[in-house]
């Protein structure tokens, strides 16, 4: 088996019990690769899949590494809620340094992910993003793409030049414009976005979003009940319409109680 798959349960000792979390998760090789250079990440309280590019191992290396510095961010640790986009630049800052070193900056790693997060007591999604591995929201029946692609046809397309459909099948598809470990920029983009109930938040590699349209995967989110249910069959849509690449996906679940002097 090349496929890995998991799930997540909330933690009984999480010290705010307003939130409840379900995940489930998924990786695969693909068709056509040689290797699983996709590396993740599902722990309470944050879910972040990492892309490497480089080829033979160095890809793998820096995804690892990029994963790696996350799960030993303090502000990260299981069942907190204080990370800020600061701790979190911090920890890619020394992720870059190490990928650095280790690949003399032959390889680099995309990297897309949510925390959880409060703010006076109120949940929130701090969402990051470097590259074209990308994070997905579903909530109150909206679906919708929350990060934005660094890359080339993605400046195309924010200029008019191309279209999003011409971008799916551009030459230069492929070329990302930040990255973790390789390039001149490894800055993150932030978002922070209130917890609703019911969200869903899915986040991906590109060898999902490659292979699926955003209609196929909303289908799938949508009407898929059971988080590690959802992430089986987005994986596997993806391997039948061609796998050409690894994938990698995340899907956390919240139901949320702010209100917990009410409960």
């Amino acid at each position: 088996m090349n496929a890995h798959q998991g799930s997540l349960s909330p933690m009984p000792s999480d010290p705010a019990p307003t939130i409840r979390l379900s995940c489930g998760y998924g990786t695969d090789r693909g068709l056509r690769r040689e290797l699983n250079e996709d590396s993740l990440l599902a722990a309470d309280p944050v879910f972040a899949v990492a892309d490497g590019m480089g080829g033979h191992e160095a890809g793998e290396v820096a995804s690892r590494e990029c994963v790696s510095a996350l799960r030993q961010c303090a502000a990260l640790a299981a069942g907190s809620r204080d990370a800020t986009a600061a701790d979190l630049q911090l920890a890619l800052q020394q992720a870059d340094a190490r990928i650095r070193e280790l690949t003399n900056s032959r390889a680099g790693t995309t990297v897309s992910g949510v925390v959880l997060v409060e703010e006076r007591g109120v949940p929130y999604w701090l969402v990051f993003n470097v590259g074209d591995s990308r994070t997905y929201r579903l909530s109150q029946g909206k679906f919708e793409q929350v990060t934005v692609d660094h890359s080339e046809v993605q400046e195309m397309v924010d200029a008019g030049f191309i279209t999003p459909a011409e971008a799916l099948v551009h030459p230069r598809r492929n070329v990302v414009t930040r990255a973790v470990g390789t390039g001149d920029d490894a800055q993150a983009d932030y978002w922070l976005v209130p917890v609703e109930e019911g969200d869903r938040y899915m986040v991906c590699s590109d060898g999902l979003n490659a292979e699926l349209t955003d209609n196929q995967i909303h289908r799938i989110l949508s009407t898929t009940a059971g988080p590690q249910d959802a992430v089986d069959s987005l994986v596997q849509s993806a391997l039948r319409s061609g796998g050409r690449d690894n994938v990698t996906v995340i899907i956390v679940d919240a139901r949320a109680v702010l209100n917990t002097a009410a409960q």
